[in-house]
């Protein structure tokens, strides 16, 4: 699967300059100064919202009235808030992260086997796009679809390390469970059918697809950004974060704020078709994020993104 000759460009793995050991980064990944890491933040006293789902991943049980107040209240303010007791195991969770920071270490030659090229982003990535000479984010990713299942190529993940492809086959399963629960929230918050958001994004033809960004050491972190400013295309990101090194940050009232992942929370940003086609009306925040760099090595597991290509008409 190696297409690194599809590219308008060498792609340089941003992991092989971090471990090259030079001490300032090439100037293709500078950040213009307006783009560059927030150096200002928020108190530390500021988070995303916190919400328990105990009780939502049972079979017949229905959230109380203050969780669902409190979504709604989430996603009016923020579009962004952290799930905790959603029902996916934390040792599943664990087991997901470190199989793909693993993947990561394999060697070079073993992960330039799963190059991926711009048709489809599919595999083993550097950048995004094809622009000549474009200002590059400091991060190395994998991509591949989950949903629907025409597009379900277990050819094109990784082998490696071992039960790697079964991890992210349970590791899926499990999140797009957890996605309907909370495409059913918010439904229900909308004042539809509890089933309405599910069946516009697809019904059981629903799409998804998991990315997992690489952050690695950066000697300049205040020039560079992990992951440029952006909102989410699809309907709803669930995000695993990192435990112990912050990245993630939010915009809200023009501000910056980094978010504290609480453990084995799952971080849900409310994508673009949902926002646009449910919440027009609505005075709803924008929903920008961007990744920060760190000097230490860092794994954001998913984006398991919901209807990638939703049919909402």
């Amino acid at each position: 699967m190696n297409n690194l000759h599809d590219w308008p460009e060498p792609i340089i793995r941003v992991q092989s300059l971090s471990e090259s050991g030079q001490p300032m980064i090439p100037e293709r990944y500078i950040k213009l100064v307006p783009d560059r890491p927030s150096l200002n933040p928020v108190s530390n006293d500021v988070n995303i919202p916190i919400i328990d789902l105990t009780g939502l991943w049972e079979d017949g049980n229905a959230l109380p009235a203050e969780t669902l107040d409190q979504i709604s209240s989430a996603c009016r303010e923020w579009g962004f808030f952290q799930v905790v007791n959603h029902g996916v195991s934390p040792g599943l969770m664990d087991r997901a992260r470190e199989t793909w920071r693993s993947f990561f270490h394999l060697t070079m030659e073993t992960k330039q086997s799963y190059a991926n090229s711009p048709k489809t982003y599919e595999g083993y990535g550097s950048r995004l796009g094809i622009e000549k000479g474009a200002i590059l984010d400091w991060s190395d990713y994998y991509f591949l679809h989950y949903l629907p299942l025409a597009l379900k190529d277990y050819n094109k993940w990784p082998a490696s390390p071992d039960s790697c492809r079964e991890v992210i086959d349970e590791y899926g399963r499990e999140l797009v469970k957890l996605s309907g629960r909370i495409m059913k929230v918010l439904s229900i918050n909308l004042g539809l059918e509890e089933n309405h958001l599910q069946n516009a994004f697809g019904g059981e033809d629903i799409g998804a697809c998991l990315r997992v960004n690489f952050y690695p050491k950066c000697p300049q972190p205040d020039l560079a950004l992990g992951l440029s400013s952006h909102s989410d295309p699809g309907g709803m990101t669930l995000l695993l974060p990192d435990h112990d090194v912050p990245g993630l940050q939010v915009r809200k009232d023009g501000r910056w704020i980094t978010v504290k992942p609480a453990r084995h929370a799952f971080i849900v940003n409310i994508g673009d078709q949902i926002q646009v086609n449910f919440f027009l009306s609505l005075d709803y925040p924008d929903l920008l994020e961007h990744v920060g760099n760190h000097l230490f090595s860092l794994v954001k597991l998913s984006k398991l993104i919901c209807a990638l290509n939703a049919r909402t008409q």
